[in-house]
């Protein structure tokens, strides 16, 4: 998959606005970020790349910072290599979990221990949204439990449900180089018994589970609240994250018409993690 790569930079130096631009950006599919010293590096798909979307976030961006940018096609690299470079350390979880790459020595021991290689794949823990459905997993006894991991990424949430012990496990992307970074992740890990699939909403069958995390954009789960709902049962469990505070509502509001009730969120920052219910 090739992919556009746009470099920004900003009038104001404050963290935040890096955080919410890359909020916005993800809403209009860009899918991986980074930041080098004051400028803030996104890629998207190119088929995805709709430069007019980017004008329109870029002019009404709500904080009062002017943002430059400059678009390119980015070449192919070896993402490992990179994430090395940028220093991707390793992360302990709930004081339970640490994540670390094939790379690293003296790794913090931990009850799971996961390995993730990413390749241009969200998900390494060190994202607010990635360490919040993390933590809702690690506080959910999932013996023997159905799972789906909706825009899996990297495979980090299939990957310690397995370890925790659930049952099926099924891994959903839409991105070609998740969905083969991710069945890399699962053999390195030792966790076979997850079943990756290429696709978004259209990947799920006639099939259900007792709990479905959805990371991915604020967007793209209004659009699939309805999907996922079809495939849980009375009881059933969803998480989803990928979203601010302020988004809660209007999630909530899309949830309820599905049968859905909002039970509890975490925080982290601005970003939350939302647990529903299947009611009816």
């Amino acid at each position: 998959m090739k992919y556009v790569e746009v470099k920004f930079k900003f009038s104001s130096q404050e963290d935040f606005v890096k955080d919410l631009l890359t909020n916005e950006l993800g809403e209009i599919g860009f899918e991986s970020f980074s930041v080098e010293a004051d400028t803030l590096i996104a890629y998207v798909q190119t088929p995805v790349f709709d430069e007019s979307a980017l004008k329109s976030v870029v002019s009404e961006f709500p904080y009062d910072s002017e943002i430059r940018y400059e678009a390119k096609a980015a070449e192919d690299k070896d993402w490992n290599e990179e994430w090395e470079k940028n220093y991707f350390e390793p992360i302990v979880i709930g004081n339970e979990c640490v994540v670390h790459g094939s790379f690293h020595k003296d790794v913090p021991v931990a009850k799971y221990d996961i390995i993730i290689n990413p390749k241009m794949a969200f998900g390494t823990g060190y994202h607010a949204t990635t360490t919040l459905m993390m933590k809702a997993l690690l506080s959910n006894d999932l013996s023997g439990k159905s799972l789906l991991d909706m825009g899996c990424g990297t495979a980090i949430l299939a990957i310690l449900a397995q370890k925790k012990g659930a049952g099926r496990t099924v891994g959903i992307d839409i991105d070609e180089w998740a969905y083969e970074n991710a069945k890399e992740n699962i053999v390195i890990n030792g966790t076979p018994n997850i079943e990756i699939r290429l696709g978004g909403a259209d990947a799920l069958r006639e099939e259900t589970f007792d709990i479905i995390m959805a990371n991915i954009n604020r967007n793209i789960l209004l659009q699939d609240i309805q999907h996922y709902a079809k495939r849980l049962h009375v009881g059933s469990l969803l998480y989803m994250s990928g979203f601010y505070e302020t988004d809660i509502p209007v999630i909530e509001a899309e949830a309820e018409k599905h049968g859905l009730k909002r039970i509890s969120y975490e925080k982290q920052g601005d970003w939350v993690a939302v647990r529903f219910e299947k009611m009816e």
